[in-house]
């Protein structure tokens, strides 16, 4: 199961020609379950072009599976964990978001497809976070 970050969703709706961009292509032909957080949500209407995207974007995303944090008040603190143990390596992560979306596919155990360096930066440090 994957947790597909906005930076991948945005260069497949854009049809770039990423690595991360295949492979949703190769997930999304071949069934595999994916999923959105509510914030990738928010980031991917944020990016529409105009009103008829925004509804189409709207409608298609908002029905796709999301995951949420597990605990209201510990999710939370365990992204800002992230964010610490990063910065206490040398590490500064741009995104807090980009913390908790981490947070919560390492809480459900999903592959994070994304096509972006706090990423890649978190998984130097979290060895729990899975990088598709």
């Amino acid at each position: 199961m994957y947790l597909v970050d906005t930076s991948a969703w945005i260069g497949f709706l854009r049809g770039a020609d990423t690595a991360a961009v295949n492979r949703l292509r190769q997930i999304l032909q071949h069934g595999e379950t994916v999923g959105l957080t509510a914030v990738i949500y928010q980031e991917i209407l944020q990016g529409a072009e105009s009103i008829q995207r925004f509804e189409q974007f709207r409608d298609y995303f908002g029905s796709q599976r999301f995951y949420h944090p597990l605990d209201d008040k510990e999710s939370y603190v365990e992204a800002a964990r992230l964010y610490f143990s990063c910065r206490r390596q040398g590490i500064t992560i741009r995104s807090t978001v980009d913390c908790l979306i981490a947070r919560i596919a390492i809480e459900h155990d999903l592959l994070l497809l994304h096509q972006d360096r706090d990423f890649e930066q978190l998984a130097q440090v979290i060895p729990e976070l899975k990088l598709a």
